[in-house]
């Protein structure tokens, strides 16, 4: 069996991205990947500026030791920066993110300072250029502020803002075509004959897609007919950068996806070396790359989650490091198989007055969905280990960064 993180790789360096671009407003941007180097046009902060409300002034002016009086000569808010330079002896009140006038170089916290009318008092003076905020010191001009591939969240579009950027240059946005397979598989809302399901798999697939800034297409479910699943296919292919097909890789005879991919393509099935999760497809049909997960709900939402994700991000054009799990101490025992990566499907307690720990669920089949709904994270034990003991220490990956 292969192991996931070879998957992962090989998958990552076959893949082409999306090329084609567009501008998108800021109102706009969350969730979609950056296509260009954005580059400070200017200083950021543009000028020195107070950190705190207080009084700016000269620190030279501060005698060795002892309380001294300084002459208030103004004001400056944000906005409405003092106009002119501060002589020596003076002092200017100023508010945070007011420029710093010329002839100042610190400035005082106000609850640090006494003021009797227009003379200040400074019991205890600041080091010199205390509670300024330099500028440049968050960006130069020219520096490159966010690099191609990154994936736009609220930190990253305030910089944009902060730059002067109204608009951004994205990737456009992945296109995904999305099916179920079986005949037992009905939509939610319709009659179900003896043997029959509802379909959770598209519901819960296309929302994983879009919280990855994907356009989704729902298909609907492909019927247990070869000829029907090659035309689907084969039309969804020259619409899409990615279809997405959960159930029917198994070896039934009447798993017909199989073999229309690799009639008209490529299809590769891995029995990875995961708890839960196998058999998964990856190919190509009509050089429209395909990625087939299992039918057992949990099974498929833990393989797009762990392979899924990275091949949506890598084919979407975006540049991240994979989730990186937290270390937190296991609240239960458990025995594994050596050699297999196993999730276990769980969330994190903070019992009163102790350190968080991590529990699984009691209910870990591949079909539980009931378990998803208050699914937290994955609980991730690597392929050497065999047994987890009450305390061990062990690998958390909580589901909102394995989603978003």
């Amino acid at each position: 069996m292969m192991l996931l993180p070879d998957a992962v790789a090989m998958l990552e360096a076959q893949l082409s991205r999306v090329t084609e671009r567009e501008s998108v407003p800021l109102a706009d941007a969350r969730g979609r990947i950056l296509a260009e180097d954005i580059v400070a046009p200017v200083d950021l902060p543009p000028h020195d500026n107070a950190a705190v409300d207080g009084f700016a002034f000269r620190h030279a002016d501060l005698p060795v030791g002892g309380t001294v009086g300084l002459r208030v000569a103004g004001r400056a808010a944000a906005g409405r920066p003092y106009q002119g330079q501060l002589a020596r002896g003076e002092v200017l009140q100023i508010l945070t993110g007011a420029p710093v006038p010329a002839g100042a170089d610190t400035v005082a916290m106000q609850e640090d300072c006494s003021l009797d009318g227009e003379v200040l008092y400074l019991p205890h003076p600041p080091q010199q250029g205390a509670n300024i905020r330099r500028k440049g010191e968050d960006i130069r001009w020219g520096a490159p502020a966010l690099r191609p591939g990154r994936r736009l969240r609220a930190p990253e579009i305030a910089l944009a803002a902060a730059l002067g950027n109204a608009a951004l240059p994205v990737f456009r946005r992945l296109q995904v075509g999305l099916f179920s397979t079986g005949d037992e598989v009905r939509n939610p809302g319709a009659v179900l004959l003896p043997g029959q399901i509802w379909d959770a798999n598209r519901w819960m697939l296309r929302n994983l897609l879009e919280g990855l800034g994907c356009r989704v297409a729902d298909l609907g479910v492909l019927a247990d007919d070869a000829g029907a699943v090659e035309y689907a296919l084969q039309a969804a292919a020259h619409d899409h950068d990615l279809l997405v097909t959960s159930g029917g890789i198994s070896v039934g005879a009447e798993d017909h996806l199989c073999r229309v991919v690799r009639r008209r393509g490529t299809l590769d099935i891995w029995r990875l070396a995961i708890k839960p999760g196998k058999p998964v497809g990856f190919g190509d049909i009509d050089t429209c790359p395909i990625l087939a997960l299992p039918g057992n709900p949990m099974a498929a939402m833990v393989l797009f989650l762990v392979l899924g994700r990275s091949i949506v991000l890598r084919l979407a054009g975006a540049v991240e490091e994979p989730p990186v799990p937290i270390r937190l101490p296991a609240d239960f025992r458990y025995k594994k198989k050596p050699g297999r990566r196993e999730y276990l499907l769980g969330l994190m307690v903070t019992p009163r007055d102790r350190v968080s720990v991590v529990r699984p669920f009691q209910k870990q089949g591949s079909a539980m969905l009931s378990t998803a709904s208050e699914l937290e994270g994955l609980i991730l034990l690597p392929e050497p280990m065999e047994i987890v003991e009450s305390g061990d220490l062990v690998e958390y990956l909580p589901l909102a960064s394995l989603t978003g």
